[in-house]
């Protein structure tokens, strides 16, 4: 009873009015509002906003054009659309000017025209964008949180860090499976000078609206393993430019300014820098660039010890001559010095033994007995001597050419290299490569058959 009162009330109020409102079609609405909408003061007019949603569909760029106030509330919304036909040329001469593609977060300035379509409703046709907009609103960005972290104290912190002379503990911040995380691996573990380092992957999201929260999650659990590595690499490979804005974050930029270990960035952008480059302890271009640097370390040491190692060798070589030449100056002058001695010592009694002429011969020919038996002694003594010094510079000399390459080679052995390079393994030897073989007289040169 209750339903049929309203329609009954309803059906009267239509018979009403009825004859005096004009009914409309909701495409005849939709058109009036197009006429009310799309006039002179609303086409191609400059509004800014900031991109929500950004999608390319077709060649067509759709979006969202918001406007918050300074609390960041919504006071404002609508649908934007850049046609295929304009959006070509928009997005080249966007990206020329600023590094950037339309993504979700930019603030912009647009050339619009508002639109109201029977079907789709209301829009904005964008046909025109200011670049200088966008880039002065993201080096505001930048500047305002670079000097919030200096008004904190901690822009520097990171930067002031040192690296270990020769880091092989890294642990990498990266998404799983990102060609970027896979070239860094692959340069790191197959470098020439077969450098063994040792990673862990604390895998994170690198793009998008979660990175920054994903990545400073990656590195509290590194913080958590601080005592197991030298640094951390936070890697990903080539992307949109546009991911970038995910490194304009500052609680991201304060995580990696205050972390306790060095950190090292490779985002895979070579044009621009973000805010993390500023903070963070190195930037490198790429991942692979953040891996070479790991190895150049790595082999500038080897190089280094390889050149104490010869610096060693040939002081030894050197003192071990030096001393032989001296033993056998010494070994011929002791027994000058002892006769020496024993002469002046005989000299000595003789004018004592003439002083006491008056004594008792029996008591000074014991004197001269004595003096015959220390002379004796002291040759004998220092013969000893010199023979045992002698013996140990033969056991040294014996050590050091046992040590010595050319002493393996002279057993048979033989060293194998390509292209200056040692070779340790069969599979560093494919068939028709071209090899030097050091012998102990010599060096042959052959191929690899099989």
């Amino acid at each position: 009873m209750g339903g049929i009162m309203i329609v009954n009330e309803i059906t009267a109020e239509y018979h009403k009015f009825g004859m005096e409102t004009k009914v409309l079609s909701l495409l005849e609405l939709a058109r009036t509002v197009a006429s009310l909408v799309q006039r002179p003061e609303t086409q191609n007019v400059w509004v800014t906003a900031e991109l929500l949603d950004v999608a390319v569909r077709g060649g067509h760029c759709y979006m969202e054009l918001l406007q918050k106030d300074e609390r960041g509330v919504q006071v404002a919304k609508a649908r934007g659309v850049i046609w295929a036909n304009t959006f070509v040329r928009i997005d080249h001469e966007f990206y020329a000017a600023t590094g950037q593609r339309f993504a979700t977060g930019l603030k912009v300035m647009l050339r619009v025209s508002a639109s109201m379509h029977p079907v789709y409703g209301f829009s904005l046709v964008v046909s025109a964008v200011n670049p200088e907009y966008t880039m002065g609103d993201l080096l505001r960005r930048r500047r305002e949180i670079l000097a919030r972290l200096k008004e904190e104290g901690i822009l520097e912190l990171n930067r002031e860090l040192k690296w270990p002379v020769v880091p092989q503990r890294i642990a990498v911040i990266s998404a799983p499976g990102a060609a970027g995380y896979g070239d860094f691996m692959n340069q790191l573990y197959h470098n020439p000078s077969h450098l063994r380092f040792r990673t862990r992957l604390y895998p994170a999201v690198m793009q998008g609206a979660s990175a920054p929260r994903s990545i400073i999650s990656a590195l509290e659990q590194v913080a958590a393993d601080s005592h197991l590595w030298d640094g951390v690499v936070i890697i990903r490979g080539g992307g949109a430019t546009s991911d970038l804005q995910a490194y304009e974050d500052y609680e991201l930029a304060a995580n990696v300014a205050q972390f306790p270990l060095p950190v090292a960035i490779g985002i895979g952008h070579e044009r621009d820098v973000t805010v993390l480059d500023w903070v963070a302890n190195l930037r490198f271009k790429t991942p692979t660039a953040v891996a070479e640097w790991l190895v150049s370390n790595g082999e500038n040491a080897l190089a280094f010890l390889s050149q104490v190692g010869n610096r060693i060798l040939q002081f030894a070589t050197q003192r071990i001559s030096g001393n032989r030449e001296q033993l056998a100056q010494a070994e011929s002058l002791l027994p000058l010095a002892a006769a020496g001695a024993v002469e002046k010592a005989r000299g000595r009694m003789r004018n004592a033994a003439a002083q006491l002429a008056g004594l008792s011969g029996r008591r000074i020919a014991p004197q001269f007995t004595r003096l015959d038996m220390t002379l004796h002694a002291i040759t004998e003594a220092s013969r000893n001597q010199l023979q045992k010094r002698a013996a140990r510079l033969d056991a040294l000399q014996t050590l050091l050419d046992a040590l010595s390459p050319m002493a393996t080679l002279r057993r048979g052995y033989t060293i194998t290299r390509v292209g200056g390079h040692a070779v340790t393994s069969v599979a560093e030897l494919p068939p028709g490569t071209t090899i030097e073989t050091q012998l102990a007289d010599g060096t042959a040169t052959s191929t690899v058959n099989q």
